[in-house]
């Protein structure tokens, strides 16, 4: 299993999670997008090591997949821990924008309806 620091020491995933293999909350999907705040809030508790690497990670704002890619840990542990750094106040979740697709942009598809034309 992966999930070790650099110095190649393995970890397993439920040892990050203490045990816990669901997240306390249902904010994060694939593509939400999290961010660390900054400053961190005063009466914040020590952070595990996992938890410092993400709030590394997350100083500009990345999608949850590309934090588990990164941190080379399934999906899952890593929605728990971004759930305890929710909770904690030390990052924000942003679901993705939702796509209205029930009105097409009409301009649009005219002008690449009008592209298409030309070619």
């Amino acid at each position: 299993m992966t999930g070790g620091d650099t110095g190649g020491r393995l970890v397993r995933p439920f040892t990050l999670t203490g045990g816990r293999t669901r997240p306390s909350r249902a904010d994060f999907t694939l593509i939400t997008t999290v961010t660390a705040l900054d400053p961190q809030p005063a009466r914040a508790v020590r952070p595990q090591p996992e938890h410092l690497r993400i709030l590394r990670l997350c100083a500009e704002p990345v999608a949850v997949a590309e934090v588990a890619a990164r941190l080379d840990l399934p999906v899952s542990v890593v929605v728990i821990l971004l759930s305890d750094l929710l909770e904690a106040g030390r990052i924000t979740a942003r679901p993705p924008h939702p796509v209205d697709r029930a009105t097409p942009d009409l301009d649009l598809l005219q002008k690449v309806r009008d592209g298409l034309g030309r070619l």
